[in-house]
């Protein structure tokens, strides 16, 4: 009876040892997959800051050339002054 239980509890070990070992693989190969995951969102997350960041400096550049649009007609208006002052001047 004794040799019985041994080669039971020896059964009962490798049984465990593949449960474990599949367990492992498992964990193991769900881990390597969320590392992958995480890969990709981080190489997305790089592509979208630098979409961002050329969006921003874009937004930037035109607006400064919008505020410079709105600048020139009253440029034009302050030089259209001068020229008429200068023109009144040596009209006397």
């Amino acid at each position: 009876m004794a040799a019985e239980e041994v080669v039971q509890t020896v059964d009962h070990y490798k049984t465990e040892i593949e449960r474990l070992t599949k367990e492992l693989t498992e964990t193991t190969h769900e881990k390597i997959q969320a590392a992958e995951y995480g890969l990709v969102v981080l190489e997305e997350k790089l592509t979208l800051k630098q979409q961002y960041d050329e969006l921003e400096a874009e937004y930037d550049s035109l607006k400064q050339e919008l505020e410079q649009l709105k600048e020139g007609p009253l440029l034009l208006k302050d030089v259209m002054c001068d020229i008429s002052n200068q023109l009144a001047f040596f009209s006397i």
